[in-house]
């Protein structure tokens, strides 16, 4: 991605499993990691994945009533992703899975040089949950949006964990503890830096 003098782009895929406009603590987490953004200059855009009809598959368009075809026009425009999840039996939700397996059919999308689209941006993960497993959860995600061409700034990702077996919510907190607001400035300052550097210098041609 040249550079075009344009503000960096961020888009938010929130992988709650709640639809709009139900309160959710993986948006909330998401804006919080946007309130960095745009301190940056950095336009944002938030999407709840579940408001969609995502068909299953690794293909670009599915067919039918799939609405994956929308969703992926606003990821190839952004230059920071941001794959925002609860955590749900251990696991990522289930509509975060079905996000990575369709960004899958990015592999063989491809520039003249040979390089996958999504080589040359950045993506980062926040992760809530009232269990453990966040970090568990944070590598799968990173580990899969990695594999299909994404840049991973350093300390990009931020969680929180309620206590386990209890209801509290990070939507319910009265502030936000000062390690979770700490990690969620860092991911952001770091995809900012990260993407600058993309935008100016495009990794070797794969040819």
């Amino acid at each position: 991605m040249p550079d075009t003098g344009q503000p960096l782009q961020a888009l938010a895929l929130v992988c709650s499993l709640k639809p709009s406009p139900a309160p959710s603590s993986s948006a909330l987490i998401a804006e919080h990691v946007f309130e960095h953004l745009r301190a940056s200059g950095v336009e944002c855009e938030a999407v709840r994945c579940v408001d969609f009809d995502i068909a299953p598959g690794v293909e670009t368009d599915m067919g039918g009533s799939d609405q994956w075809p929308s969703l992926r026009s606003k990821v190839l425009a952004a230059d920071i992703l941001l794959l925002s999840t609860p955590v749900w039996l251990g696991h990522p939700s289930s509509i975060t899975q079905r996000v990575l397996e369709r960004l899958d059919a990015e592999l063989s999308n491809t520039d003249d040089a040979g390089r996958p689209v999504l080589a040359g941006r950045v993506a980062i993960v926040s992760v809530v949950g009232n269990e453990d497993g966040a970090h568990k959860v944070i590598a799968d995600v990173l580990q899969g949006l990695n594999d299909v061409g994404y840049s991973v700034p350093a300390q990009g990702s931020t969680y929180w964990n309620g206590r386990a077996m209890e209801s509290v919510d990070y939507q319910d907190l009265d502030e936000v503890p000062p390690p979770v607001a700490s990690a969620t400035a860092a991911a952001a300052r770091n995809a900012v830096h990260l993407a600058g550097l993309l935008r100016q210098a495009k990794y070797p041609a794969y040819q």
